[in-house]
């Protein structure tokens, strides 16, 4: 199978039995196109058929890790999805949440939306202590079906609210303490301590952790794609919330006269 991961924006490293899944795309500030969600879902692959490869590390560059989709919807030369794949079976989240091998997000920096699910269905989550994190979904007026069956699971029931409905940012520190991620590491260390994480799952029995995760993956629940995607055909507020964080302004449906938020966008 070959290395190329479809995807103009991502490299794949190989490191004795660990792929690394570098997410690499600077001047869109590793903004994930639809050729990059579904070339992290073939690297997830990749390590679970290569016999050379035992596990997976996900990582980003400079001091971004992944905010989540292009909301411009641009691509890139080089950009390979396969005929008629769009929607749900272009996302990586299942597959990583269900991988065999292990795999490890190194958070090395700014971490929301589709990043941050990334990070947190990963078997183990490594922040630098530069990363911050946030949810954004709501602003963009997405109805993410992964962040409401995921993010109660991590957090419960009252942190999820906060995080969902204010779509605040908050630190490294504040991540571990809540639960959305469970290392956190000094940045120049970010690295060797992903890959302890790798070494360490690697030593467990590989039948008997597969069913210790699907266990504790029931606990996720019931993800509504269907309510999602419909909402993101037919709903003017997914279209409004692009073209408002686009144009920097506030969207429509907010009301005038509200108190600045210094967070926003």
């Amino acid at each position: 199978m070959t290395d190329d991961l479809g995807a103009a924006g991502l490299r794949f490293e190989r490191d004795g039995v660990i792929g690394w899944c570098v997410i690499d795309r600077p001047a869109a500030r590793n903004a994930l196109t639809p050729a990059m969600y579904f070339g992290i879902k073939r690297a997830v692959a990749l390590v679970n058929t290569d016999p050379d490869l035992a596990a997976l590390i996900i990582t980003g560059t400079g001091d971004v890790f992944a905010p989540g989709g292009d909301l411009g919807r641009r691509s890139e030369p080089g950009d390979a999805l396969p005929p008629g794949l769009g929607g749900q079976d272009t996302l990586p989240f299942l597959a990583i949440r269900d991988s065999r091998a292990p795999v490890v997000a190194a958070v090395n920096g700014i971490c929301q939306a589709g990043g941050l699910l990334i990070a947190m269905l990963a078997d183990i989550a490594v922040a630098s202590d530069r990363a911050t994190f946030r949810v954004p979904e709501l602003l963009r007026g997405i109805p993410d079906a992964t962040y409401a069956a995921v993010l109660p699971a991590h957090v419960g029931i009252a942190v999820a609210r906060d995080l969902l409905l204010s779509a605040r940012r908050f630190d490294a520190a504040e991540a571990q303490r809540l639960g959305v991620i469970t290392r956190v590491v000094p940045h120049d260390e970010l690295r060797a301590a992903a890959v302890t994480a790798v070494t360490e799952i690697l030593q467990t029995a590989p039948t008997a952790r597969a069913h210790v995760k699907r266990m504790l993956n029931e606990r996720y629940g019931f993800i509504d794609y269907q309510t999602m995607f419909m909402e993101l055909q037919q709903s003017p507020e997914p279209r409004e919330g692009m073209r408002a964080f686009m144009e920097k302004r506030a969207p429509d449906w907010v009301p005038e006269h509200l108190p600045p938020d210094g967070s926003r966008p």
